[in-house]
């Protein structure tokens, strides 16, 4: 029995490979019409081109039909590119033919306002009770160059390289640039798809496609938006499980979000950090600009993803080494030091002028030697210390008097780069086009992919390096939340202050710091008596926050008079401010250990957040903090606290005592998964300070905040 899953897979497998096309709106005065129809033409589409227009009986040199019904064969995808209000009529008529799929390039609908939008959910509405399946509106189409279906309404630069990186578009403007790229870059596509408005077909159910798709390696995304993060975190574990990197340019950085102010968590989280948090979790390599994009997506599709972080650099420069060493660091990769048989084997091949090290300089003795740069990368690929070889070299850009002479030696190092031990990554120099010329030597040598310059090149390398490492730690394992519904005592409303959320904190298994709130003095002062001296005042009122800033805590209290004073005080301070329910919380001193910082806010589109940092008065100042989406598990709580830049003084900095790691993680989880458990009731939870002591771990501090 076929499921709502294999019905949407069938879609777009039926979508992307029609064996024949009708163009309705198919009109010499229209340029979409021109680009579309010559690029079905040029680019091997084998199956019958159809032309719809009802005004004139040619277009484009070959005969029109007045409407889809007069069209005399069977017609697989419908490109629509008539006005606005006629799309519908369209579509209607397509189904009563039983055509299923369809591109609509018109614009006009969701993107144009209010009468746009009625009109795109009039279209949806129809396409999804008749079962069609429609791309667009607002969308150029798409580029099977796999298998030479390329109806798209841009003119494609040629060659069309068919490769095996998937590429999908939230921008259809953008897509010629990033063609024209590929292709200057020598990087095939699979599949190019330009969303448009995602009116029905959405970028996850591309990414399905892909997944499935033999001829695609790697996925490269140029994303707006994520629409539906809940779907793009299936596809991504799904395309991690199946060994499929995916590549994402995600804009729109620079909008904060719009988290509650009530605690600091708030502070330190911001949409595009929580974009960056949920990218990592599911591997997706996040990139910052288009031509990364490509080169990193072309590297990991044509190399594969490598093994390790420690690197052999192989160049005929001593500049470029040095800017390859400094660019391995950002990316943090290592350069290890060759073996002594690497160096004793090095020795033997380079000039006496040249030093042997990583990264290795052969220098310009090359001029002399075609073959050294080949030979020294065989022995340092040889090297047991080596995960693989960034090899410094370039395509031919220009032909010789004599171009027979050159291919042999691009021949040679192809085999060698190909029989080599280790992966060997090819980079040139500075990023300039492949030439023709190039393209001819790299095609009949069979030379490797080549990374335009070192700068993204390094990039791609150290993204390639961090993708393995995600998925070996299980980057698509489900984190499945708790299942035992949390223990909630009271009305889940408006801010909770230190003293309910930390039962709330209690009764849910993180170990909290003892604590009475007390409404006078005296009470104050038998509640030190029993906790023991010295103890801690905190200022409690209705709906009071961050106490510090009101001077609202008292610390190292150490006899009954000074607890007097100090509830006389902040009583005096919480008067002056016209507060209610004016109190005070009653705590044990605790000493030394580390403050941490555990906060939960919720993301508009990513849902409930966990944000781990160094806490106290040090959260905003120093910023130090790692973001987590809920749900998390064991593992991943305890790589946060890891990758902290501060975790040296976690692990006992200057012979203080070190954390345990383990204990910290396990907390940090119960209250993510308390925060979970809460589910949409919760808008934000914090504990700051979280003290740790070695393997003791308590929460000093806790605020809630419920959502309205």
């Amino acid at each position: 029995m076929s499921t709502v899953a294999d019905t949407r897979v069938e879609a777009m497998r039926t979508l992307f490979s029609p064996r024949s096309i009708a163009l309705v709106g198919a009109t010499d005065k229209s340029g979409w019409s021109v680009y579309t129809f010559e690029n079905l033409r040029d680019n091997g589409f084998a199956g019958a081109v159809y032309l719809v227009n009802p005004r004139t009986a040619t277009v484009h040199g070959q005969q029109a039909y007045p409407s889809l019904s007069a069209v005399p064969g069977e017609v697989d995808l419908a490109y629509v590119m008539v006005p606005t209000a006629a799309v519908l009529s369209i579509l209607r008529e397509g189904a009563r033919l039983g055509i299923r799929n369809y591109v609509v390039l018109t614009a006009g609908f969701g993107e144009a306002g209010a009468e746009g939008r009625r009109l795109e959910r009039e279209v949806d509405a129809f396409a999804r009770t008749h079962g069609l399946t429609v791309l667009g509106p607002n969308g150029n189409g798409y580029i099977n160059a796999a298998a030479g279906v390329t109806p798209y309404g841009l003119p494609i630069p040629a060659p069309l390289l068919a490769g095996s990186v998937g590429v999908v578009l939230q921008s259809g403007a953008l897509a010629s640039s990033i063609l024209a790229f590929a292709q200057a870059r020598n990087v095939g596509i699979s599949l190019l798809t330009s969303m448009g408005n995602e009116m029905m077909v959405s970028v996850t159910e591309v990414i399905d496609y892909l997944i499935d798709d033999p001829a695609t390696r790697t996925i490269a995304l140029f994303l707006e938006t994520v629409r539906n993060p809940a779907e793009f975190v299936r596809v991504a574990r799904r395309a991690a499980a199946a060994g499929k990197p995916i590549v994402a340019l995600k804009i729109g950085s620079s909008r904060l979000a719009s988290t509650t102010a009530q605690a600091h968590t708030g502070a330190l989280v911001g949409d595009d950090d929580v974009v960056d948090a949920a990218f990592r979790q599911l591997g997706v390599i996040r990139v910052r600009s288009l031509e990364d994009l490509m080169i990193t997506a072309g590297l990991l599709a044509e190399v594969g993803a490598l093994p390790g972080r420690r690197i052999g650099v192989v160049t005929p420069s001593g500049g470029a080494s040095e800017i390859i060493a400094d660019r391995a660091e950002a990316e943090g990769l290592e350069l290890p030091a060759f073996a002594p048989e690497t160096v004793a084997r090095l020795r033997e091949i380079v000039p006496d002028f040249a030093t042997v090290q990583n990264p290795l300089d052969v220098t310009g003795y090359v001029v002399v030697d075609r073959t050294l740069l080949g030979r020294a990368m065989e022995v340092v690929a040889d090297d047991p210390g080596i995960d693989a070889v960034v090899l410094l070299s370039e395509l031919p850009r220009v032909a010789p008097p004599d171009p027979a002479q050159t291919l042999p030696l691009y021949e040679a190092a192809a085999a060698r780069i190909r029989g080599a031990r280790r992966p060997v990554v090819v980079v040139s120099n500075v990023l300039t086009d492949v030439t023709e010329f190039g393209r001819t030597v790299q095609r009949h040598a069979r030379y490797p992919y080549v990374a335009g310059g070192i700068e993204h090149g390094m990039t791609a390398i150290g993204a390639s390096v961090r993708w393995v490492e995600a998925v070996r730690a299980g980057v698509d394992r489900v984190r499945e939340p708790a299942a035992d519904p949390p223990v909630v005592r009271g009305t889940a409303t408006g801010t909770w202050t230190e003293f309910h959320a930390a039962k709330l904190l209690a009764d849910n298994g993180v170990p909290v710091v003892p604590g009475r709130l007390v409404h006078d003095e005296d009470a104050a002062v038998a509640a030190a008596g029993r906790f023991g001296y010295p103890v801690v005042l905190k200022a409690a009122a209705d709906g009071l926050s961050h106490k510090s800033e009101i001077g609202g805590v008292r610390l190292g209290l150490d006899g009954a008079e000074e607890v007097r004073a100090a509830y006389r005080q902040l009583a005096a301070v919480l008067r002056e401010r016209g507060a209610t329910g004016i109190g005070a919380l009653v705590q044990p001193q605790r000493s030394g250990g580390i403050e941490l910082l555990c906060g939960v806010v919720r993301d508009p589109a990513w849902g409930l957040t966990l944000a781990v940092g160094l806490g106290g008065i040090w959260v905003e100042v120093l910023r130090d903090s790692v973001l987590r989406v809920l749900p998390i598990d064991h593992a991943d709580a305890r790589q946060a606290l890891e990758e902290l830049r501060g975790a040296a003084v976690l692990r006992g900095a200057r012979g203080t005592e070190p954390a345990d790691l383990d204990a910290v993680a396990d907390v940090v989880v119960r209250i993510g998964g308390l925060a979970t458990g809460l589910g949409e009731r919760l808008e934000s939870l914090e504990v700051n300070p979280l003290l740790v002591s070695g393997a003791r771990v308590e929460a000093l501090d806790a605020l809630v905040t419920w959502r309205s």
